[in-house]
This record gives structure tokens, C-alpha cells and sequence, in this order.
């Protein structure tokens, strides 16, 4: 770290525009609570100034350097979660444990609806979130902050259900709401509908919007009230947004002098204690596969006459217009 960094450290509370690596070397070492990270997945998206299509090399080296400066900024106790894809979410992985010395807690996948279509493969649904801690005994787990309704609570209205639920699932299941018995106390899949561009919640100018909710659960998790909370690829300004919501400190980096100008007008509209965007337990807002509509029932009935005037639809509810 240079001396100049060292003398203009960045400002708290704010989104901060330019390359992650030079306003990283602005950070003091130590003093990061939880970072969280969802960099470029590296396969060619257009995005308005970053080069999605590096080389393979160039692309883990670059890695390399930006999360060796995360650990860096964390404090000894800090917790470092990354977001990545399929494509290099091993290499990752690997670089994070085995060279830059940080403990994987957990992998967890994150399963949402309205996946991506693909034409030669399945559909992708999914995204990988490892979460890795600089101690691995010393780190922050508020248990008690992120607790899920149980199957006893959601399926069978047991009033032996835990009135504080159990701990989210880590292993993937197609619907969850499908099927409430294949969850345990040790899976580690998260559900929660990825924030398409009809959602209330959508910003509208960022192609790859993290739900608010997905980003509550790691926030409560993994930090206390006034702790800094740093990302360093602000796109959407979500991370930030929730930790200001939770009542956490924040920095926020951001090579696009547009996007961090949007990040800055959807920061200063919100306050203190607002409430997160999105339904706060997807699997109780959303309906069981056995209770949608089947295109049968759209279908005339034998010597019925069709008339082409479609029939009137029942309006939906304003939590339902927000998850499909």
C-alpha cells in the first residue's frame, strides 16, 4: 500500500467510483468487518466499461489480487462472502483457501426461479456463494438473526414447531415448497426468486440485481449494528442498500461513473430501518405446484363452444405481481 493511500483513506458511507484495486489499497488494513463480493463472472457480458471476456489466466490473476486485498482489509474476526458462477467458482474456490489462507464455512448454492433459458444445456438457475472467514474459530454467526420457518410450521401447523425455526438449508431441491420433507438442519440451498425485470424491486438499469432479501440473510448473519460492510463491485447497489437498511456502516466501490451515480440516488432515498424489499420468506408467499393453474383447465369442455374472448383473469395481489 502506498503512503498516498494511506493518507486519503476512503470515506465511510458512501459509493466510491473508480477500480476496486486502487480505492482497495485506500482501505486500512483491519478494519472490514464483512466484505461481500459479486464480481464478473468472466463470461462476456456487456457491461458499460468492464471487459467481460478476459483470457482464463488473466481473469484468475486479476481475481487473485482483488480478493488477497479483501483479506487484507478484513479484521482478524472478518467474514468474506463471494457470489460467483459455475465457471470458475472451483478455481475460486481453491485460490481463496489454499493461497490466500481464509476457512470455507460454507458453500452455499443459491436456487432461484426465472431461471436463465439455455439452448444446449439445462437452464441455469443457480449461482454459488462461499462463505469464508479469516479465523476459522474467531468469525460472527448470528444464529438467531436468520432463522426459517420450519416444515412443522409451513406443512402441518404443528404447534410443536420451534417458534424460532431452524437454520436455512444448504443443498439444492427443484421447488422447496414442492417438497417441505427433504429439508434438514444441515442443507445449505437458499431459495429466493431472482429479481427479474418485472419486479417492483428491480432498479431497472442493472442487469444482474441480487434480491435485497438474499443479501439480509448474509448481512444479520454474518455482522452487528454498525459494523462496516464493504463491496467492492457495487453494480445495483444492493449490498449497500441493505446494509444501510440494517443499520451497518458501509463502502462501496464502482468502476462505472454511471452506475455509482445511480447506486448514489437509490442510497439517498432510503433510511435507517426501512424495511428489505422482497417477501421476506419466499417459501410463504409463494404456491405449491399442485395449486397453479394447468393448461387443462383452459381447455373447452367436449360439446362446449370456444369463443375466442379470453376469460377474465383474477387479479392477483400485490405480493404475488412482486414474485412472478
Amino acid at each position: 500500500m502506498s503512503c498516498d493511500a494511506i493518507k486519503h483513506p476512503l470515506t465511510r458511507d458512501r459509493i466510491h467510483q473508480g477500480d476496486c484495486l486502487d480505492l482497495l489499497a485506500r482501505v486500512p488494513t483491519g478494519t472490514v468487518d464483512l466484505a461481500f463480493a459479486d464480481p464478473p463472472f468472466n463470461i462476456g457480458y456487456d457491461y458499460d466499461t468492464y471487459d467481460d471476456r478476459r483470457s482464463a489466466a488473466e481473469y484468475l490473476a486479476w481475481s487473485q489480487r482483488w480478493m488477497a486485498e479483501i483479506v487484507r482489509v478484513l479484521k482478524a474476526s472478518g467474514t468474506f462472502w463471494l457470489a460467483i458462477g459455475d465457471e470458475y467458482a472451483a478455481e475460486l474456490k481453491v485460490l481463496a483457501t489454499r493461497e490466500l489462507g481464509l476457512t470455507c464455512r460454507s458453500w452455499v448454492v443459491w436456487y432461484y426461479t426465472f431461471g436463465v433459458n439455455c439452448k444446449y444445456k439445462f437452464s441455469r438457475s443457480h449461482a454459488h456463494l462461499f462463505h469464508f472467514v479469516k479465523d476459522p474459530v474467531k468469525f460472527t454467526f448470528n444464529v438467531d438473526a436468520i432463522r426459517v420457518p420450519s416444515a412443522r410450521e409451513l406443512v402441518y401447523g404443528d404447534r410443536r414447531a420451534n417458534a424460532k425455526g431452524r437454520l436455512p438449508d444448504d443443498t439444492w431441491i427443484l421447488r422447496p415448497q414442492d417438497l417441505p420433507e427433504g429439508f434438514a438442519a444441515d442443507d445449505d440451498t437458499w431459495y429466493f426468486p431472482r429479481v427479474c425485470g418485472t419486479f417492483k424491486e428491480r432498479s431497472g438499469w442493472h442487469g444482474c440485481q441480487m434480491p435485497e432479501q438474499l443479501l439480509g440473510r448474509i448481512i444479520r448473519a454474518c455482522s452487528a449494528t454498525g459494523d462496516v460492510v464493504l463491496d467492492p463491485f457495487g453494480g445495483s447497489g444492493t449490498t449497500l442498500a441493505v446494509a444501510k437498511k440494517l443499520g451497518r456502516s458501509f463502502l462501496g466501490l464502482e468502476l462505472s461513473e454511471a452506475y455509482a451515480a445511480r447506486i448514489a440516488a437509490r442510497l439517498a432515498a432510503i433510511k435507517v430501518g426501512d424495511p428489505l424489499d422482497g417477501a421476506a420468506e419466499p417459501l410463504k408467499s409463494v404456491p405449491a405446484t399442485k395449486d397453479g393453474k394447468r393448461i387443462e383447465d383452459r381447455t373447452p369442455r367436449a360439446g362446449k363452444r370456444s369463443t375466442n374472448k379470453p376469460a377474465a383473469k383474477k387479479p392477483r395481489s400485490k405480493k404475488q405481481q412482486t414474485l412472478f
